[in-house]
């Protein structure tokens, strides 16, 4: 009975002691990762990294993580708009990703994970950058810009568009649907003020539709679908073979 006692007093320390170094481990591979993806992005800041599933040394020893997950704050997406004067660059507000069967090199110089799948949001002063936000004229005499944008409720975004005619001005509530359409996400006004329908449909919807492409996710995760919420729009992103790394 007392050698028993010991065996298990023996596999208890032996487990505590396994515990503690496969948890050391993970929290230098999580390191290691963070400045390798901040490398590789370009990223202003360290990404949040945690790596999923325990024990983790079985993991590295197998050559594949099971479940990774990143965050990052503020990640700058490239727009692809090569027009004089417009954004070349639009901020991405708290990009979470969550990585299935990440291969990796053993100096973390490189992973790949096989899929992926996340949130995040464009604010909506980021998304105005997209509108026409400067008087643009629409039929002589009159005017037309967009001045806000916000949260319109069941999904919708509520666009601001004011309307100027011979200087006096009106500011016209709009709800528009967000979509997505490959990496670039569209506008689009579900109904407009009668005045500006009668003066000229087509003309006052080049300022009511915009539309933004967000080009150059972390890893190449591409936008899959868009919803407007409180703080701005809300968009899923998913991807396979995602490089992480290298």
């Amino acid at each position: 009975m007392r050698a028993l006692r010991i065996l298990l007093i023996v596999v208890v320390i032996l487990g505590g002691l396994f515990v503690i170094a496969d948890r050391v481990a993970v929290h230098f591979a999580e390191n290691e990762a963070a400045d390798k993806v901040k490398a590789t992005e370009s990223l202003a800041s360290t990404p949040d990294i945690s790596i999923k599933g325990f024990p983790f040394l079985t993991q590295v020893a197998a050559g594949k993580l099971d479940d990774v997950r990143i965050g990052i704050k503020d990640y700058e997406a490239d727009t692809g708009d090569t027009t004089a004067g417009a954004p070349k660059s639009i901020r991405i507000d708290d990009l979470q990703a969550d990585m299935k069967g990440v291969t990796f090199t053993g100096d973390y110089s490189s992973a790949t994970a096989s899929t992926a799948t996340g949130t995040a949001t464009i604010a909506y002063d980021e998304l105005l950058k997209a509108a026409k936000s400067q008087p643009t004229q629409i039929i002589p005499g009159v005017n037309a810009q967009v001045v806000g944008l916000s949260d319109g409720g069941s999904g919708k975004i509520k666009v601001d568009v004011k309307v100027t005619v011979a200087g006096a001005s009106q500011t016209y509530p709009v709800l528009s649907t967000v979509t997505v359409d490959g990496d670039t996400v569209k506008v689009h006004a579900d109904n407009l003020p009668k005045l500006v329908v009668d003066l000229a449909d087509a003309r006052i919807r080049s300022i009511t539709d915009f539309q933004q492409t967000i080009d150059r996710l972390p890893g190449g995760v591409k936008v899959d679908g868009v919803q407007a919420a409180k703080n701005g729009v809300e968009i899923t992103v998913k991807g396979s073979n995602v490089k992480l790394a290298g």
